[in-house]
């Protein structure tokens, strides 16, 4: 039989769309919440934002507070904790970044190639569990295993001769503490995602190697490695755009008056003037979270332009 002589008759793109979302409605319903999520603590935060341009009076409003421009800016970053919670931030989130992105790459490379099973799953389950303590519970722990008195490692000292210490107290003490507790707590549950992109390595690569005579090291060296840095690349970027954002909770457990100047970061000082002050200054206090996240923006934006022209890999 011949084609027929009229064509088909196409419904308009919005007739279409509106048969999609009738077609595939639980999917739209299973993503309504993300997006609704999103929306309510992401975005409307937005509209507050504007406070850390004016002396915000909550009697007045966010509309009805008075307009001081640049004033608080300005204020941070001429008061003398400005220099010192910047400081601790970044060198705590780079030494975090440095410290923690490798071990999973690594650990995933490793599990990867373990040819026992067993042995396999008894170390990514080791490895994972950490991941599902809670943020007290882990600092009680680090607590109680430098305390000065019952912890472990002055147990170790004494045992060897050595002098007691308090660990908590050395402020020189407090980056590496916070940065090597976090390594062991997430550096198992990071490797998931490199195990799935290991996993999805097509297997006929290794059978080739193998057959030309490749070790164990060189197919990880040159099919492995190479599989895995795309993925790689954009959990770094994306790592770095969270880099003024370090967990509150954990270093604000972990802080005292012995290890402030250490331990002082972008966030606690926040709370504290923000917050817990009894002059609570909320206009002061978006300024600086206002000013962390730009920072956040610039740097994302500046390592996925290196990314893209080193490697031809980036977010956009």
């Amino acid at each position: 039989m011949g084609e027929s002589k009229f064509p088909e008759r196409q419904l308009p793109k919005k007739n279409m769309t509106l048969s999609n979302i009738k077609k595939n409605y639980q999917l739209y319903i299973i993503i309504l919440l993300p997006l609704i999520w999103l929306v309510v603590f992401r975005y409307y935060p937005m509209y507050g934002a504007q406070i850390a341009f004016k002396k915000y009076s909550s009697s007045k409003g966010i509309w009805g507070s008075t307009w001081v421009g640049l004033k608080n800016f300005n204020r941070f970053f001429s008061s003398y904790q400005f220099s010192r919670v910047l400081t601790n931030t970044l060198v705590i989130s780079f030494y975090q970044l440095l410290a923690g992105f490798p071990i999973p790459i690594i650990l995933a490379l490793s599990l990867n190639s373990t040819l026992k099973n067993r042995y396999k799953k008894l170390v990514q389950f080791t490895t994972y569990m950490p991941h599902f303590i809670s943020t007290v519970v882990l600092v009680g722990l680090v607590l109680q295993f430098l305390s000065p008195r019952v912890g472990v490692m002055n147990m170790i000292f004494g045992v060897l001769g050595w002098e007691k210490m308090d660990f908590m107290a050395k402020p020189e003490l407090f980056k590496s503490i916070y940065v090597w507790t976090g390594v062991w707590q997430n550096a198992g549950w990071g490797t998931i995602i490199y195990m799935a992109t290991l996993a999805g390595i097509d297997p006929q690569l290794h059978e080739a190697a193998i057959i030309d005579g490749a070790s164990r090291f060189q197919r990880i060296r040159f099919i492995d490695i190479p599989g895995i840095i795309p993925t790689a690349v954009i959990l770094l970027i994306i790592n770095t755009g969270r880099v003024m954002n370090i967990g509150f909770e954990k270093v604000f457990l972990m802080q005292n008056d012995l290890n402030i100047s250490s331990s002082e970061i972008i966030s606690t000082y926040v709370y504290k003037v923000g917050l817990a002050s009894s002059m609570a200054d909320f206009s002061y206090a978006t300024a600086i979270g206002l000013f962390r996240a730009m920072i956040n923006l610039l740097l994302i934006i500046l390592v996925n332009q290196i990314a893209k022209k080193l490697s031809k890999t980036s977010l956009w």
